[in-house]
């Protein structure tokens, strides 16, 4: 078995709490240990990658991993970390959100069957018939109202206020915790740091309860270098549907961090050995501009969590802008040739004016005012300044019509070198 999981987290940078004998416990025998997903939407995001990696690492590690999906605590809402109730699910929402995630979570784990196996299991099935009255007898009086209070997902929000049903989460998930441990011989709980006091309550339940041991450990929040939150944009989260985040997009984020960010993330949502990652990171701060960790990370990340071939796609979309052809523009997919100019200036063209032509001069002065008149156009021209997909414009007298078309509807300008116009034709 290979052992050093503590130690892997460790130098990773990711280790926050743990509790004694975890270390000793994993480094000594084979050890059954769960992280758990509640299903807030039908797909995870970026900020969820730390928990799969973790689950990951165990396994490569030579223990089970077992990803518990909160069809039950779902329904409450976990209030750590949250400094409002959030809004309930309803039931018919909530199983598409299982559905999704448990598709999502398949991808990252080996399922292989085996009693080494991963394991795939949701709270609902053993809370749907767990009576409130049994509950609260066979689980509430383990745990004082004090200790529970004492925890900072619930100290945090004393002033503003708890309903029950949010103070009721610590109480499910640690029960969640002690029938894992009776039913699984699952001895340890991992999460993210705002998950200790949840965590803590599972151990203690089970001592209380159960007369035994178990064990947790936390990793640390991801944070980005300038203090903003780890996944999000200003577009919203980074999701690792690709209905939600195409794999350009996924591709383009990593591509985009910054060279702090990455010399962090490197160690965080990769495998690379420690050894390559620090060549990396040299190789890197030898020549910044060249962007060594920022490819590794979005090659990495993009073939894990789409595939090799979306890498590709992702990876020769984001070089056509730089050094594609009309032929290149033609092999992309609508959905990514439109992310490629998002928040590009948009014209409008109909068909009809292309039928009969239109003179670039023309184009660029009345039709999309990118040169406030044709004198201005025609100088454009003349110092080699306009490009129509991606072709430099040599003469005044280029007619623009329907043979320009990319895939019948676009056609771009450039002006410069970074300052591009779409036209869409209708």
């Amino acid at each position: 078995m290979n052992t050093g999981f503590v130690e892997e987290l460790r130098w990773r940078g990711l280790l926050q709490d743990i509790m004694p004998g975890t270390e000793e416990l994993l480094n000594k025998e084979k050890v059954c240990g769960y992280i758990g997903f509640d299903p807030t939407a039908d797909s995870l995001h970026i900020g969820s990658l730390t928990q799969i990696f973790t689950l990951m690492r165990l396994q490569k590690a030579g223990h089970k991993p077992i990803a518990l999906i909160g069809g039950a605590t779902g329904m409450i809402g976990d209030p750590s970390g949250k400094s409002a109730e959030r809004n309930l699910l309803d039931e018919t929402q909530l199983q598409k959100n299982v559905d999704g995630i448990e598709k999502q979570l398949r991808k990252f784990l080996d399922f292989n069957g085996s009693a080494d196996g991963a394991e795939l299991l949701n709270n609902y099935d053993w809370m749907k018939n767990y009576s409130f009255i049994h509950f609260i007898r066979d689980i509430g009086k383990h745990l004082t109202v004090n200790y529970m209070m004492a925890k900072d997902s619930v100290k945090n929000r004393l002033e503003s206020g708890m309903s029950f049903t949010e103070f009721s989460y610590q109480l499910m998930q640690a029960y969640d915790f002690y029938y894992l441990f009776t039913h699984n011989n699952c001895k340890l709980q991992m999460g993210g740091s705002d998950q200790w006091g949840n965590i803590t309550s599972g151990t203690e339940l089970i001592r209380r309860k159960g007369g035994a041991e178990a064990f947790g450990l936390t990793t640390q929040l991801v944070r980005k270098a300038d203090g903003s939150k780890f996944g999000k944009t200003e577009g919203g989260n980074i999701w690792l549907d690709k209905k939600r985040t195409s794999p350009y997009r996924f591709f383009q984020y990593w591509i985009n961090t910054s060279d702090e960010d990455a010399k962090n993330f490197i160690r965080i949502f990769t495998f690379l050995p420690k050894q390559e990652i620090e060549t990396l990171i040299t190789e890197h701060e030898k020549d910044p501009g060249k962007r060594i960790l920022q490819n590794k990370l979005a090659e990495e990340l993009t073939t894990l969590v789409h595939s090799k071939e979306d890498y590709q796609t992702a990876l020769a979309a984001s070089k056509v802008l730089f050094s594609g052809g009309l032929s290149d523009f033609q092999k992309l997919d609508e959905t990514t040739f439109l992310e490629l100019f998002e928040g590009v200036p948009q014209i409008q063209l109909s068909h009809d004016e292309l039928k009969n032509a239109i003179s670039v001069v023309d184009l660029l002065s009345e039709k999309s005012k990118i040169a406030p008149s044709k004198g201005e156009a025609r100088k454009l021209i003349q110092g080699g300044g306009v490009s129509i997909n991606k072709e430099k414009v040599e003469s005044q007298d280029v007619l623009v019509n329907t043979s320009h078309l990319i895939n019948n509807k676009y056609i771009i300008i450039q002006k410069g070198k970074k300052n591009y116009f779409l036209c869409l034709v209708n």
